[in-house]
């Protein structure tokens, strides 16, 4: 019998109404997998893991760390896959970070609701049914962490929340979906592609590393920014006022600078343009670019390569491997 382990963090997916109005996480995961129809039909063993029950936004770097450590634990001790479920406001950086952190063939399926049990048309349960579906398939093994929602499945790496409200709030901006759940059983329609793996920190203390977003006439960072790295989240294919290009050169002589755009589809370009504040100038200032990554992404991947000791050589390097333009660099 395949023995899959729920691990539940809290967020939408777990609330009910409050007394004083509202909803807040309540249920536990034993609680989630109970309300799911279907689910003994799956013919799984369940195992069922609290590891907290807040709001997802509360949720730090640190506690997905240490979730990655407690997954590879059970995984290391006969669990054939593992599902998350937690809220959906940092799913998509959580479950990227998970994947970074990842080394096993076992699936780890990250999943949440849009809706909270208490109101009609609750989306947990079916999301959290799809995820025991994906988790449970041999198709989804060596994938890394996966996402699945609506009955659509996602890399972590190009999942990303795309409205505030919608039960069909996440998608993959570049490339689509990989999968589906389709009449009970997970399908899969395209690779996973290449995964960036690197090693789980030792400790608990993680890198600052700050999300900056460029805007119509906004002032450049502090050039004193006290921080370990930084990710700019760049207007269109990477650009930036060229009052920002002076500030960021002397950030990125002393920390790993990554230039990202706050369009959220498709990359940062590197040859095109070459004005002041261009992509072409700020790479040539020794800016880093992410790539396809979405800033959010961007940010959780610069602080995974420092924790582990990267520095700014092992940053690019990385970044570069991610956008699919670099050979693999070892664990």
């Amino acid at each position: 019998m395949t023995t899959i382990v729920v691990c539940g963090l809290g967020g939408t997916i777990a609330m009910t109404a409050t007394p004083g109005g509202g909803a807040a996480p309540a249920l536990s995961a034993g609680d989630l997998v109970s309300a799911v129809p279907g689910a003994a039909a799956l013919g799984l063993d369940l195992a069922l893991v609290d590891v907290a029950n807040v709001p997802s936004a509360s949720l730090r770097p640190a506690d997905i760390v240490a979730l990655s450590r407690l997954i590879n634990d059970l995984l290391a001790g006969g669990a054939d896959g593992v599902v998350v479920t937690q809220g959906t406001d940092t799913l998509e950086e959580c479950a990227y970070l998970l994947d970074l952190l990842h080394d096993r063939p076992e699936p780890v399926v990250v999943t949440g609701s849009m809706r909270p049990a208490l109101v009609a048309g609750a989306d947990g349960p079916a999301n959290l049914l799809a995820a025991l579906t994906v988790a449970a398939d041999p198709g989804a093994r060596g994938r890394g962490v996966l996402v699945a929602f609506a009955d659509d499945i996602h890399t972590a790496a190009r999942v990303r929340k795309t409205h505030t409200t919608s039960v069909a709030a996440f998608v993959s901006a570049t490339g689509g979906p990989v999968g589906q759940v389709v009449e009970g059983r997970a399908r899969f329609v395209g690779a996973g592609g290449h995964r960036v793996v690197l090693p789980r920190p030792a400790g608990d203390l993680l890198p600052r590393v700050p999300l900056v977003v460029a805007a119509l006439g906004a002032d450049a960072p502090d050039r004193d920014l006290a921080a370990d790295g930084l990710v700019v989240a760049a207007l269109g294919a990477g650009h930036l006022p060229h009052w920002w290009a002076e500030p960021l050169a002397e950030l990125a002589d002393r920390m790993p600078v990554v230039l990202a755009s706050r369009t959220l589809a498709g990359p940062v370009l590197t040859g095109t343009y070459s004005y002041p504040g261009s992509e072409r100038d700020l790479i040539g200032r020794a800016l880093i670019p992410a790539g396809f990554l979405d800033p959010a992404k961007a940010r959780i991947l610069l602080l995974a390569v420092l924790a582990g000791g990267g520095d700014r050589q092992r940053v690019a390097a990385a970044f570069a491997e991610a956008a699919g333009v670099a050979a693999p660099a070892g664990r």
